[in-house]
């Protein structure tokens, strides 16, 4: 066999693995041989006084193992974080040899599917064999790959470095754990969907996050996170793929940022956050959540009240809205381009220019001090029952997690 015959036969195999996720319906399935995924509960925050009690966190790429043997002493240095690392991502990987190419996939494939053309529309057949192309790469290449657990993992503690009083460290799964550990995060893609129904795509992933305490075993927590956008196969695949990489950072960006939240820093006040006017940022059409302005220092405004209802907690019936203390984002279609902490009041002027004929989303959430404790509120948005930024409906127009934060739009000029 040639050497262009058995490179056409690698990259079929290959592209036929991701027919796996273009059904429609389809999902993938996760490998009944491996570790069982722990038991999927509604979404909840951490118990405070589980909060209180971890101080010193290992954060693990992987699913929870059916061991505890753990070794090591805290003082000692994360080894394997680099020269291990890759290694950290293998569990809930299937490893598959095509003629002789070793192909890890971030998410458990069960099985292949069969043909699927049938019954669609010529239109329809190229946009969809343009989606799978699309996407074969980024699947198929763990290192590079938005889905590793390696990745999510090292997003997971960033996060947890901004929790006061938390000390954490990030490992490969090889690396002896500490003994004076308190417990140990392990963080997953889970699972995934790729829903195709006539023109347009869903495409939904989920993480699973379950803490451990180290003494003993017992689990802390768990809970399982979704990220889910939709959009037609043309407009997940026109511009170099850009609204389906948009998609993939951010899923991990969200998801990385909800478990962090759930575990250490959010709290469940009710809260009605909303965007106002400025000196130099003026509501567009009228409308509330859209604002506009001639400034590339806009000074953003909001507006805070906390509700007075029997399902409010007792700490924040008493609480002064004026104490409380924000952090302000603000993205572009892409990416987060602007952050501020810990501002007082309810303006802020941003200190970095922002681009001329470009339009914003941008958003804030309230930190409380209770009991000494620093707690957050959720970020504004304008449906914040809904889906609390995992759920969106046009990626080619905002991604779901910044798909209902107000947005800004930067005037054309400045005159």
């Amino acid at each position: 066999m040639n050497a262009d015959n058995m490179t056409r036969q690698k990259t079929a195999l290959l592209t036929l693995l991701l027919f796996a996720v273009l059904v429609p319906g389809w999902a993938l399935s996760k490998d009944e041989e491996e570790q069982p995924e722990p038991q999927q509960i509604p979404d909840k925050l951490m118990d405070e006084e589980y909060r209180r009690s971890v101080k010193k966190i290992v954060v693990l790429p992987g699913r929870v193992p059916a061991s505890n043997a753990v070794t090591g002493s805290y003082e000692k240095e994360t080894d394997g974080f680099l020269d291990g690392y890759g290694k950290g991502g293998e569990i809930g990987i299937i490893r598959r040899d095509i003629y002789g190419i070793p192909v890890s996939f971030p998410i458990p494939v069960l099985q292949y599917a069969g043909a699927i053309f049938g019954g669609l529309s010529g239109g329809i057949k190229r946009q969809l064999q343009d989606f799978r192309d699309a996407l074969t790469d980024d699947l198929a290449n763990t290192a590079e790959s938005p889905f590793s657990n390696d990745a999510l993992a090292t997003d997971v503690f960033w996060g947890l470095r901004n929790v006061h009083e938390l000390n954490p460290k990030v490992f490969a799964l090889t690396t002896p754990i500490p003994e004076d550990t308190d417990a140990i995060l392990y963080v997953s893609f889970s699972e995934s969907a790729i829903n195709v129904e006539g023109k347009v795509a869903t495409i939904k992933f989920t993480a699973t996050a379950t803490l451990r305490r180290l003494s003993d075993g017992q689990h802390l927590y768990e809970n399982s996170i979704d990220y889910q956008d939709s959009d037609t196969l043309k407009n997940w695949v026109k511009d170099e793929k850009v609204a389906w990489r948009n998609y993939a950072n951010y899923a991990r960006h969200y998801v990385a940022r909800e478990i962090v939240a759930e575990l250490f820093e959010r709290t469940e006040v009710q809260q009605d956050l909303r965007p106002l006017e400025s000196n130099n940022v003026r509501r567009l059409k009228k409308q509330e959540w859209q604002g506009i302005s001639k400034s590339q220092a806009p000074t953003l405004a909001w507006a805070l009240s906390l509700g007075e209802s029997d399902k409010q907690v007792a700490w924040a019936k008493s609480f002064d809205e004026s104490n409380a203390v924000y952090d302000i984002e603000i993205y572009d279609l892409h990416q987060l381009v602007y952050a501020a902490r810990k501002v007082t009041g309810t303006e802020h002027t941003v200190q970095v220019p922002l681009e001329d004929c470009r339009t914003y989303r941008w958003s804030v959430r309230p930190s409380f001090t209770v009991d000494g404790f620093v707690r957050y509120g959720e970020w504004m948005r304008s449906n914040p029952n809904s889906s609390n930024g995992n759920l969106g409906d046009a990626g080619s127009v905002a991604a779901a997690y910044i798909y209902d934060f107000a947005s800004l739009q930067i005037k054309c000029g400045r005159s």
